[in-house]
């Protein structure tokens, strides 16, 4: 199901208990080193419960949880919008966070059957083929555009000039991914960090969803390799291009061209569009 982002008029609940592990800290190396210490970033669960139904467990950077409250839940298709969220209660400690939702009746109804068809086919076969958990892998995508997105070479590099500017959990542990939201003209508009690729790209997507941003409007800008999970969140909610600093999979490239979804990749001083 293809998304269309609204405002939202709604007030969602959010609240905080506890204090927040830190995203990164310092260790000692051993031996002679031009440099002794090192900046590591942390990788901390994050459990999503929605309405006491334990959901997932994801690792990820303990920064901007709200984000990844939302854009996880829209990815992940538990949501349609952060409209069916009525709060968000973030239970934080040293060994985890706790992210407990309550989300709207119909969409709890959907979960739970969902969940149930995912158990039985659990029980009742085995390797991918007797897995709908798997199967998740082949749905089709929603088409994001009839006509492919372009992305001009100068928007590119302009965006990839600033790109590192912009991340500075990056800056600090060189170890860390970040996703960018970027206009057509090259812009920065926003960027989240993390320690996995796809959980920075939640947390940009509940940030942009949040605040009613037009997916249609501008592209993402990631600083990895474009794997599936990159296309499928992406064209989940509208995104009609990606921008990788690597280099894709074969199966990005095939869900992409699915969804019509515009791909380029860092090629030498460049940008391509990869095309399958």
């Amino acid at each position: 199901m293809l998304l269309t982002w609204k405002p939202q008029s709604n007030v969602v609940t959010v609240n905080h208990f506890g204090t927040p592990p830190p995203t990164d800290r310092i260790i000692r190396t051993s031996g002679v080193s031009s440099a002794p210490e090192w900046d590591v970033p942390e990788e901390t669960p994050v459990a999503f419960v929605y309405n006491q139904r334990n959901y997932a467990v994801m690792l990820a950077t303990p920064a901007d949880f709200v984000d990844f409250a939302v854009g996880f839940s829209l990815t992940e298709r538990v949501i349609d919008s952060p409209g069916d969220i009525s709060s968000i209660d973030i239970h934080q400690e040293e060994r985890g966070i706790d992210l407990r939702f309550k989300i709207s009746s119909e969409r709890l109804e959907r979960l739970d059957a969902r969940q149930r068809r995912r158990n039985m086919a659990g029980r009742a076969g085995c390797g991918v083929c007797g897995l709908e958990n798997a199967d998740v892998f082949f749905e089709s995508l929603p088409r994001v555009t009839d006509e492919k997105a372009f992305l001009a070479s100068a928007a590119l590099a302009k965006a990839h000039a600033l790109f590192s500017d912009h991340l500075p959990l990056g800056a600090r542990t060189r170890t860390v991914h970040g996703a960018a939201w970027v206009g057509v003209d090259g812009e920065i508009i926003c960027v989240r960090e993390d320690v996995g690729r796809h959980n920075a790209l939640d947390k940009l997507i509940g940030a942009l969803a949040a605040d009613g941003t037009d997916f249609s409007d501008g592209f993402v800008m990631i600083s990895s390799r474009c794997s599936y999970e990159i296309v499928e969140k992406s064209a989940r909610v509208g995104i009609r291009a990606v921008a990788a600093l690597s280099g894709p999979t074969a199966f990005a490239l095939r869900k992409a061209k699915e969804a019509n979804l515009a791909l380029y990749c860092r090629s030498g001083e460049g940008f391509v569009e990869a095309i399958s």
